[in-house]
């Protein structure tokens, strides 16, 4: 029996083969352009952190009345694959963890779970506590960062022209997300001569307090509208107007 030659075959059946590396550079053409080409690779980040602050409780308060009650909560998740969870004091951080098996579009639904369980026990967390915060976004990364410097310009006009740079950024096409890192609060100090205070007989915690009584935002009171119908009787055989 003699061995299969393939150049023989491809003469031979010349059309075939022509039509077979048209199809065959067409196919190589197409894939090429419909290829997904990306400086860093897509993926799901799987993991929330759920902040809380309880100032001037010890680690061992937030670890017993923040950090176990959020835990036992959180475990109910049929998703969850395990927390991880710090306490220190005035402070608890856990660490949501999603199962491997969770397809990446249903991720964003687990994260509205965590938000949702937690705001259920909301009202079991001891007075004063701040929070819980959410954050799931903290695996993006930068790849252009543009600093901004104005020699003459105080922080708040700075600030203005990074809020307007970043208002253009947003609009050109194929941008997800623009931060501004490293902007400074504005604060205004007041500050007081204590034997000045102490000679008109003030305190400053009266000073204090007469602050935060001038910039209180007092309600401006509200309208209600009523409407009365006036019904009119008539008399039998008395003309209606």
């Amino acid at each position: 029996m003699s061995n299969f030659n393939l150049t023989a075959w491809a003469l031979s059946h010349r059309a075939f083969t022509g039509m077979l590396m048209v199809l065959l550079v067409l196919g190589g053409v197409m894939g090429y352009f419909r290829i997904g080409q990306g400086e860093d690779p897509e993926f799901t980040f799987r993991v929330m952190v759920v902040k809380t602050l309880y100032p001037g409780a010890t680690a061992a308060e937030v670890e017993d009345q923040v950090t176990d009650r959020l835990e036992k909560k959180l475990q109910e998740l049929p998703s969850l694959d395990y927390l991880r969870s710090y306490s220190k004091p005035g402070e608890s951080i856990l660490f949501v963890n999603a199962r491997e098996d969770i397809p990446a579009g249903k991720i964003a639904d687990l994260w509205y779970e965590v938000r949702k369980k937690v705001g259920d026990i909301g009202h079991q967390l001891p007075p004063g506590v701040i929070g819980p915060f959410f954050n799931d976004e903290f695996g993006d990364t930068y790849s252009v960062i543009y600093a901004l410097s104005g020699e003459g310009y105080g922080y708040a006009e700075l600030k203005d022209m990074a809020e307007s740079a970043r208002q253009r950024f947003l609009r050109v096409p194929d941008v997800e997300k623009v931060e501004l890192i490293g902007t400074q609060e504005e604060k205004i100090f007041v500050e007081f001569s204590d034997k000045k205070l102490a000679e008109l007989g003030f305190s400053a915690a009266q000073i204090g307090e007469a602050l935060r009584n001038q910039n209180a935002m007092a309600g401006a009171g509200r309208v209600e509208e009523r409407r009365h119908s006036a019904n009119r009787r008539h008399r039998p055989g008395a003309p209606g107007l």
